[in-house]
């Protein structure tokens, strides 16, 4: 359910920039094997449904053409969503740099 999806996203999102402000942080990035761990996670879920097999949804962006067909929303369900997101935050923002300045250090992939 995508609006309740939402909310949590809202939540978490919301939790983090105040975690940010109070730790003096102006930036969060992921690091590449905490993106590409994920990414791994979405897909085992993903494929646990009939989902991918789709030939024209927006999940797996063929609403734009030319755009690459990844199946991007976690279907592993929202509980379990949920508490992968509170395990993250609960760890220091585990796979994620926070940095003060204007880049992280060591993250090479955002400009």
């Amino acid at each position: 359910n995508m609006p309740t999806a939402i909310e949590q996203h809202v939540d978490w999102i919301s939790a983090c920039l105040h975690h940010l402000r109070s730790i003096g942080s102006a930036r969060i990035e992921t690091t590449d094997e905490a993106a590409d761990a994920w990414g791994v996670q979405v897909n085992e879920a993903a494929y646990r449904t009939l989902l991918p097999m789709a030939e024209s949804s927006w999940y797996l962006g063929a609403n734009v053409p030319g755009k690459p067909r990844v199946f991007m929303p976690y279907a592993g369900g929202l509980a379990a969503y949920a508490r992968h997101c509170e395990e993250v935050a609960a760890d220091g923002y585990d796979g994620f740099v926070l940095a003060s300045g204007c880049r992280a250090e060591g993250v090479d992939r955002l400009t």
